[in-house]
């Protein structure tokens, strides 16, 4: 149970990311519109976000391994959309009111709003193989497992998101399913480590 919550997080951690990024320019598109400069600046703060996020995560996983710290990391990644729902209209009205160039602006407003739920996404992957390797001799296999389960669900939060999603609900709908159930599933673990633990 343990092994299958820990690569649950994982899974649901690259849907979600994936899933944001793809939000994101929607977010955007309406302010600063969706070419190539837009993406540009997306995918930059995005890649950078989880550049940091693996090493933070990295770092973490370097004293004593604990399920409930990937958890609360989990949790913490899935909060931190909130701000982008509660935010997003008055950031980029903002940014808007200082340039219209849609490359500093786009740039401005994915680091306002995307970096730091991005960033905490990056911490989850390395976390999560560290909880995984018991034997050093197995850490490859286990980050080759953790990695393959989650950018396999990173496509599926790309296809789902970008054939489906955005057919069905509006933006904010997708967020706020992406944010609750990123929080239920860092709950669910969480008491499913605790069952363990006694």
């Amino acid at each position: 149970m343990r092994t299958f919550a820990v690569l649950g997080i994982s899974c649901w951690s690259g849907f979600m990311l994936m899933a944001l990024e793809l939000l994101s320019g929607r977010i955007l598109a309406p302010t600063f519109g969706s070419s190539i400069y837009v993406w540009g600046a997306i995918i930059t703060i995005f890649m950078l976000a989880l550049s940091i996020g693996y090493l933070i995560g990295g770092r973490l996983s370097m004293s004593v391994p604990d399920i409930r710290v990937l958890c609360g990391l989990h949790f913490l990644s899935g909060l931190l959309v909130l701000p982008i729902l509660a935010f997003q209209a008055p950031v980029l009205d903002s940014i808007f009111d200082y340039t219209q160039d849609p490359r500093g602006g786009a740039l401005m407003a994915s680091i306002i709003l995307f970096f730091l739920p991005a960033m905490v996404c990056g911490t989850v992957a390395p976390y999560a193989v560290r909880l995984l390797v018991e034997d050093p001799k197995s850490a490859g296999f286990y980050a080759g497992l953790q990695y393959f389960f989650s950018t396999a669900f990173s496509a599926a939060g790309t296809l789902l998101t970008s054939f489906y999603f955005v057919l069905i609900f509006e933006v904010n709908q997708i967020l706020l399913l992406l944010m609750g159930t990123t929080m239920l599933m860092a709950v669910a673990a969480f008491l499913i480590s605790r069952r363990r633990a006694s």
